[in-house]
């Protein structure tokens, strides 16, 4: 049986190059970057050296980055540090963000430390800018939260008009860019925004390892205890090879970008066009308009049928690896807050496949294949 792999916008398989590059620091260079002698100096090079590496690839500074266990601490660091550092008392997302960023805005809001207030999206992810203005406008000096690209349904936000929003009512603004980190360039000298962040794993790096980008105008206070690691904000002995191997994949991901675009938006199209042509009633998630949808990910929206919930179970045992949900019923505790929030027909069943640079036509292909059998077992 065929095993296809559609669930890119979870993780990436590691790229050889990058393992490659990840080896020497598990058996060679082994020594404890904070300790002071050779042994230590020699790995703690490395890891500046990933640091400026990185830096480099966004136009930053290397002092601006800092190395974390991952996407959600990075998120969860840039908005609480925040609110610490500045006092801030309110805070403005969006329903339909990470969970990284959603649990910790709640959280702050049932400590009574900020305002949580949410920015209205339209029913294909759009964020509704005149609302974010007056939002902006309407209250003391605020937070904004906003990913660059939803990770369920992949539309984009525009985080340059944002920033320049952000800008205006000199609100600190944290932008979730995990889902673009190595698949769209980002100019952090052309953007208006004080925190972005980036996870190895997203990219075709190790899982376990992520950073988040502090802009020099900002300053925020310790975020892990224990010791002086990380500039003295983030105590605990560093990933070294899985910081070697993010610093490998990102620049690997630069290098290669515009054909893994190219080669990922065909494949992401193919789909669109096989899903219209060979299952009735298809429908999707988001705006798929190239050039306004992340072109790794594409969610499906399948007619209400009695075996929707055996959908994903049943491509699963087809070989095929995706993910998704329908939105939450009125009550219900669990379903996609995306879908949910985009106000999606709960009835219907949403499947995420998004797709990566080892993807092929093939395997998009056999899948469209294999939903036209399971969805019409009669006529296939």
């Amino acid at each position: 049986m065929k095993k296809i792999y559609l669930d890119n916008a979870a993780t990436t398989p590691l790229d050889p190059e990058v393992f490659e590059a990840m080896k020497p620091m598990m058996l060679e260079f082994y020594g404890n970057p904070s300790s002071t002698h050779a042994h230590g100096r020699e790995v703690r090079t490395k890891v500046e050296r990933a640091r400026k590496t990185v830096a480099e690839l966004l136009n930053t500074t290397p002092s601006e980055i800092f190395f974390t266990s991952g996407g959600t601490e990075a998120d969860n660091t840039a908005i609480t540090c925040s609110v610490e550092a500045y006092g801030l008392k309110h805070l403005i997302t969006s329903k339909i963000e990470h969970k990284a960023v959603l649990q910790t805005a709640e959280k702050l809001e049932a400590q009574g430390k900020v305002k949580l207030s949410f920015v209205d999206v339209d029913s294909q992810g759009h964020m509704d800018y005149d609302h974010l203005n007056s939002l902006l406008k309407d209250n003391s000096r605020s937070m904004v939260s906003i990913m660059h690209a939803n990770n369920e349904i992949g539309t984009l936000n525009d985080i340059a008009r944002i920033g320049e929003m952000c800008k205006e009512y000199d609100a600190v603004f944290h932008s979730d860019t995990v889902q673009t980190m190595g698949h769209f360039k980002h100019d952090l000298q052309a953007l208006t925004c004080h925190f972005i962040v980036g996870a190895g794993h997203k990219f075709n790096g190790p899982k376990g390892v992520g950073f988040l980008r502090v802009c020099k105008s900002k300053k925020i206070g310790r975020f892990v205890e224990g010791g002086g690691q990380e500039r003295n904000h983030r105590g605990g002995t560093e990933n070294v090879y899985g910081i070697v191997g993010l610093a490998k994949a990102l620049e690997i991901a630069y290098r290669d970008m515009d054909s893994h675009a190219k080669h990922i938006q065909g494949l992401k199209t193919r789909m669109i066009e096989g899903l219209k042509n060979n299952v009735s009633g298809i429908e999707f998630n988001g705006d798929i308009r190239e050039g306004h949808s992340l072109y790794t990910v594409l969610n499906a929206s399948f007619p209400a049928h009695e075996d929707n919930d055996m959908l994903l179970f049943n491509l699963d045992i087809n070989g095929i690896s995706a993910s998704g949900g329908s939105a939450c019923s009125s009550g219900a505790n669990t379903g996609s807050h995306v879908l949910t929030g985009i106000k999606a027909d709960p009835e219907r069943q949403g499947i995420r496949f998004s797709f990566g640079k080892y993807s092929t036509a093939e395997e998009v292909d056999y899948t469209v294949e294999k939903l036209v059998e399971i969805l019409n077992p009669v006529h296939a």
